[in-house]
């Protein structure tokens, strides 16, 4: 059994967020993070106070992917030649 490292968190399975009833919008790579998320919202009435640290994570996930699709773009970018407009 191989281990992950912590930049490559275990993703969820197609089943599990079926099973967790993810919206196909939120099915990306921090969907591990969301289905907890998500449990501890319906559990709390989504008092917004009481599911910090699961939100906290999820969210830096987002932020984290966020930037990788940037970097992306701006590497497809300068193999292109091009500038950016704006």
């Amino acid at each position: 059994m191989a281990l992950e490292s912590p930049e490559t968190p275990r993703r969820a399975t197609r089943q599990e967020m079926s099973d967790a009833k993810v919206p196909l919008a939120y099915r990306d790579s921090c969907a591990h993070l969301l289905i907890p998320l998500n449990r501890c919202r319906g559990k709390t009435y989504f008092l917004p106070w009481k599911c910090e640290d699961e939100r906290h994570s999820y969210e830096k996930c987002q932020y984290v992917e966020f930037k990788k699709r940037v970097a992306k773009m701006n590497e497809l970018r300068e193999a292109k030649g091009g500038a950016r407009s704006n």
